[in-house]
């Protein structure tokens, strides 16, 4: 792998020249216009390249929102550059497109250029999110869309004086914090100045296609703001408009029109362009421009490996149960007259098809999917109206760090006695490289009913069969049932004779059984999902040590197997490991339920209690939850 601290960043950074405005001259010079289309074209061709060098590397990443909203950003610098009347933070509601955050730090000078190619690395404390005292001159944290206009009211409170810009998007204005957000600010007149970028593009699709009569302009206009729309790409304009919004008392909002990614070729107009360009299309456009030596390094760069293999794993068979879900689902909904699915199933989409495997159902299914927005609130509780009639069920998905968006909703839909299967991806922290903000660590917050009536499951399936198999179990039931998957794949499971588990013939899955998977009479690991090969694996090197510890599995999070607490409760250690909260997680409840059952094993709990550390696999040797940390755990209870 090209290592960024030993090569020299291949853009000429040096070549930025920043300009200092003043928003009371609304009006361009033409040396000002100059500079600034020249500082636009670098700082774009700049982000081509070093998002591309995650592209490159197998991390991910966002090439398009932090691209497109250039021009807007360098305006608003030249504002804080060139008056007291702003707020100094370029705070953006929409986390992802942190690439611009990370270039600003460097052309303010916290961090050398060549930091930039480390984007996205484990431990280079660049992350896929803004993150607050993490990064050098990044001064806020922004995780989740539609999070940051309401914490930027409270901004503009404590700075009456002064404007505060916060950069959004047509994707953000979807959630309804913003909607709170924006009667707030009108209601208070703060000089909040929302500049949104209208690109009519999300992750999975088009809001003009998906979301018919929804208009960015006319909603903020309806709350009550002053709007200015024009074309992002168009300078004069939207420096006059800019200017508009500082001199103007109260929230104004600057809606941007523009294709995602303009002037990519490849990208500009599509979905594709939300994500990390492809190396690819960044040489081709690097090199139309004219930046052989960003080519060339990009080129040179080599996607790193993690030669790790696991025991008691089949590690040439992984799968990827985020998207074994929709796969698993389709395969219910086949089995179903066409008359049966569309009257008593319907699947709601929060703009996360591809990466909750929801698509999977949108194709083999269309007749009972509904491509949604980023509204998760309100999706889960139409999935909940749909479902509170007897035989009839909603069908959700998201990633797990929003679970804690929809509490609320959840609770309804329990009194409603609805029935909703919930599919809620990226859970834990393996493979995520956006870090601490979209780390899913409170899953169990879901399991918060009223235990007399309480129907509501939480499932975490270990491997691809499992996954497989929860879903043919649980698909008829009914209540909220609750299914878990990590970002990262999971190799198969191997019984202790080397025989895939869980596609064993004899293998099905019950509902709140907890399952043996080594036994042992030194102790026992109590896991589940994505931690459970990763303890297998410690599980084998203690035994080859001579040290016999015992495995349990527990994909049903939420119900307590009083068979298995009889079995573990009398072995001289029970340790609970997970990637959830420790605070919140499994463990925090483990260790209750065997006191209250008159067992007294020495007892410990492993879970997440970091920040992340970015990066991928790092995750997850980062909290100590990978085999080396659990064997160390374990040798402590010995």
């Amino acid at each position: 792998m090209t290592s960024a601290t030993t090569k020299t960043f291949p853009i000429d950074l040096g070549a930025f020249k920043p300009l200092s405005l003043d928003p009371g001259s609304p009006k361009l010079t033409a040396d000002q216009k100059t500079q600034l289309e020249q500082n636009i074209q670098l700082c774009r061709d700049a982000i081509v390249f070093f998002t591309a060098t995650a592209a490159a590397k197998g991390l991910g990443g966002h090439t398009g929102g932090p691209y497109d909203i250039v021009p807007e950003v360098l305006i608003a610098d030249g504002f804080m550059r060139g008056t007291d009347r702003v707020v100094k933070q370029y705070y953006d509601e929409a986390g992802h497109r942190v690439a611009i955050q990370y270039l600003m730090s460097v052309l303010n000078g916290h961090m050398p250029a060549e930091k930039l190619a480390e984007y996205r690395e484990g431990h280079s404390h660049l992350p896929g999110h803004p993150e607050l005292d993490y990064t050098p001159g990044v001064g806020f944290s922004s995780g989740r869309l539609g999070h940051m206009w309401p914490a930027v009211n409270g901004v503009a409170l404590g700075n009456p004086e002064k404007s505060v810009f916060c950069f959004g998007s047509d994707g953000s204005q979807m959630e309804g914090n913003d909607a709170e957000a924006a009667r707030f600010a009108v209601a208070k007149n703060l000089n909040v100045k929302i500049i949104v970028d209208d690109n009519d593009v999300t992750i999975a699709g088009h809001p003009s296609k998906y979301l018919p009569g929804y208009s960015v302009a006319k909603t903020l206009e309806g709350h009550g703001l002053k709007i200015l729309e024009g074309h992002g790409e168009d300078l004069d304009d939207l420096y006059t408009r800019m200017c508009d919004a500082v001199n103007t008392p109260g929230p104004v909002a600057l809606i941007n029109k523009r294709p995602m990614a303009p002037d990519i070729k490849g990208l500009e107009g599509s979905p594709h362009g939300h994500d990390v360009i492809k190396v690819d299309t960044a040489i081709a456009y690097l090199e139309a421009r004219g930046h052989q030596a960003a080519t060339d390094y990009l080129k040179a760069i080599e996607k790193p490996s993690h030669p790790v293999t696991y025991r008691g794993v089949d590690m040439d068979s992984q799968g990827s149960n985020r998207n074994v879900f929709g796969q698993a689902v389709a395969d219910q909904l086949d089995k179903m007259s066409l008359e049966d699915r569309t009257d008593k199933v319907k699947v709601i989409d929060s703009d996360l098809e591809g990466s909750c495997g929801m698509n999977h159902i949108r194709e083999r299914h269309p007749e009972v999917y509904e491509h949604s927005g980023i509204m998760e609130r309100g999706n889960y509780s139409a999935c909940a109206g749909f479902g509170s009639e007897e035989g009839k069920q909603g069908i959700f998905g998201t990633f797990s760090a929003f679970l804690e968006m929809v509490i609320s909703e959840i609770t309804m839909a329990r009194l409603n006695k609805s029935n909703v299967l919930a599919h809620f991806s990226h859970a834990g922290v393996d493979d995520m490289a956006d870090n601490t903000c979209h780390f899913g660590l409170n899953n169990m917050f879901a399991a918060n009913g009223i235990e007399d009536f309480d129907d509501t499951r939480l499932f975490f399936p270990a491997d691809q069969h499992q996954m497989h198999a929860v879903i043919a179990e649980i698909f008829h039931k009914p209540g909220q049932r609750f299914v878990f998957s990590t970002r990262s794949k999971c190799p198969d499971v191997l019984d202790a004779n080397g025989k895939t588990l869980f596609a064993d013939d004899n293998y099905k899955f019950e509902i709140g059984k907890d399952e043996v998977i080594r036994e042992g009479t030194a102790g026992y690991i109590v896991t589940f999902g994505e931690t459970l090969y990763r303890a297998l694996d410690a599980v084998e090197q203690l035994k080859e040590q001579g040290i016999d510890v015992g495995l349990i599995n527990k994909p049903t999070l939420n119900v307590i197997d009083e068979d298995m607490m009889q079995k573990i409760g009398k072995a001289p250690f029970v340790l609970v490991a997970e990637a959830f909260n420790k605070d919140t997680g499994l463990g925090s409840r483990f260790g209750t339920w065997l006191l209250e059952r008159g067992f007294s094993p020495k007892y410990k709990h492993i879970g997440t209690t970091k920040e992340g550390c970015g990066g991928l696999w790092e995750q997850m040797v980062h909290q100590g939850l990978d085999p080396d940390g659990i064997i160390k755990t374990v040798k402590t209870l010995v």
